[in-house]
């Protein structure tokens, strides 16, 4: 099968971009924003949580949806095309609820609902239609790679235009403008995804039930890989919980957090052809590990940082986000290869696989944020007091990811996830 040209990727992955966008600010600026409207903060943790929940939940359903849509009907692109209203519309409630009263927690579940609901149907029918688009080996991961390259952009945009926007016009008229201008952005690069995006070139029809939901664990490769995504994910995940509070108590530098950020999503947008071409040579697992080789020198040096050390962490910055583009371009495109394993006469099942990939993810963020925070406070870290270098802080920012992505990584060495054709002399340590 012929390589995807550039403007096949870029349309393809252009959907990535608002779906990114929608994610942050739900993070970054609900709870702030509505316990400004007069919501009790405990009421809201407890509405994020239980949405979060219901949603992790829904994925793999979600994903069996996908794999139901037959190729008539537009396979997963109808997915995408579905998912666009709901997103839009909750997006659009979450910055626009009334000013105060009893209804404003049925506001802010409702929105939230719709916008989890949206963002997860598009962001699996997009995952498993970049699935489908080829069989080849090193063809998956520039496909992968264009889609983290999109939601990286979207990353940045949404870390600055809704902090410009709240600068310029106040909290309610400056998220209410970013909602606004949210829907014309999710339309239009919607529209590209799936007017001038490449096809699938298989789409499955499956029905909706628990074997066809559960299928995916059946699968011994998924299963390895899976427990590697989780984990790694887990480790990925704790020091981005912990970012402000090490930088605020450890460095003592809390205005340059967002220069920070940016060097981070920069530097890993900037380094997955790199991992593209590095996985074309010497395998794809292969390359993953090298990449969190590079995040545990990074997280280990972060460790022996103290006060003004800002030029030294910004290296730190670079260094991990390059090993993150390695984490958005390699483990999805691997999944596209384990999903080879299952294909049969229905179809290729990718619904299935990425519905229980998203619940991976979510539950790695859930992990993390219930073994880090826990731990500070066993520990006896108090937010913002000054934390001296090797503080409990310190220990858990830096040393914990470096633990478990350790584990993650020997998962992974004794884990044979390459298909055949991969690079043979890095195939894998039991071959």
């Amino acid at each position: 099968m012929a390589a995807l040209g550039k403007r096949a990727l870029a349309a393809y992955a252009a959907v990535a971009l608002p779906l990114a966008v929608a994610a942050l600010p739900v993070h970054v600026h609900v709870p702030k924003y509505y316990s400004e409207l007069g919501l009790d903060l405990a009421l809201i943790g407890f509405l994020l949580l239980a949405v979060r929940l219901l949603d992790a939940v829904s994925d793999p359903l979600l994903g069996a949806l996908a794999d139901r849509i037959p190729a008539h009907r537009g396979g997963r692109k109808t997915m995408i095309a579905g998912a666009v209203l709901p997103l839009a519309a909750g997006f659009w409630l979450l910055f626009n609820p009334p000013a105060a009263g009893e209804g404003l927690a049925i506001w802010l579940a409702g929105s939230l609902v719709l916008t989890y609901l949206g963002l997860s149907a598009a962001s699996i029918g997009h995952f498993a239609l970049g699935s489908a688009l080829s069989r080849d080996y090193v063809e998956r991961t520039r496909i992968t790679a264009a889609r983290g390259i999109a939601a990286l952009a979207g990353v940045l945009f949404a870390a600055a235009v809704p902090e410009l926007l709240v600068r310029l016009q106040g909290t309610r008229a400056g998220l209410s403008l970013f909602a606004a201008g949210y829907l014309p952005l999710l339309l239009v690069a919607a529209t590209i995804t799936l007017m001038a995006g490449p096809a699938a070139a298989t789409v499955a029809t499956r029905a909706v039930t628990l074997r066809a939901l559960l299928q995916p664990l059946r699968n011994p490769r998924f299963r390895r890989l899976a427990l590697v995504f989780l984990v790694n994910g887990v480790a990925a995940a704790v020091p981005a919980t912990l970012l402000l509070f090490f930088v605020a108590d450890v460095l003592q530098r809390a205005d340059l957090t967002p220069l920070f950020l940016v060097l981070y999503f920069v530097a890993g947008a900037a380094g997955m052809p790199l991992w593209v071409w590095l996985a074309a040579r010497i395998g794809k697992s292969r390359a993953w590990l090298l990449a969190m080789a590079v995040a545990v020198s990074a997280f280990v040096w972060a460790y022996a940082l103290g006060a003004g050390d800002v030029v030294a962490f910004a290296a730190v910055c670079v260094l991990s986000g390059l090993a993150f583009g390695a984490d958005l371009a390699l483990p999805a495109s691997l999944l596209a290869d384990v999903i080879d394993d299952d294909e049969g006469r229905d179809g290729r099942p990718d619904g299935a696989y990425f519905g229980l990939w998203h619940l991976l993810e979510k539950l790695a963020l859930a992990l993390a944020a219930g073994i880090a925070l826990p731990l500070l406070q066993w520990l006896d870290y108090m937010p913002g007091t000054v934390a001296e270098q090797g503080s409990p802080l310190s220990w858990v920012y830096a040393l914990l990811p470096c633990v478990v992505k350790l584990a993650a990584a020997s998962i992974l060495w004794f884990s044979e996830l390459e298909p055949r054709g991969a690079p043979r002399a890095w195939k894998g340590v039991g071959t």
